[in-house]
């Protein structure tokens, strides 16, 4: 996987493109740190790719909503004491 520059992409953006198919991945960062992902698609797969990103993209935030819940000790919640919490929201929603 190749990580170029944001300066790179912008200097360099026709080589880039020619490279991606080969290269499969590629990470624009900036000052070091990566901020996008470059990755071939065609419109076969245009669909699929964004399924797959979605998906993943979920399961992250799954885990980071479970890691907060143990670090803030709110895993040990009962399903009713859930349930209670949703209606006094719903009825100070309702006011």
């Amino acid at each position: 996987m190749q990580f170029i520059s944001v300066r790179d992409f912008r200097t360099s953006s026709a080589k880039i493109w020619k490279e991606l198919p080969k290269e499969r991945e590629m990470i624009i960062t900036n000052n070091g740190k990566p901020i996008a992902l470059l990755t071939p698609l065609t419109d076969r797969n245009l669909e699929e790719n964004l399924s797959a990103i979605r998906q993943a993209q979920t399961i992250m935030a799954l885990k980071q909503i479970q890691q907060q819940s143990i670090e803030n000790g709110t895993n040990k919640i009962t399903l009713q004491e859930i349930n209670n919490e949703i209606n006094l929201s719903r009825k100070e929603y309702k006011k």
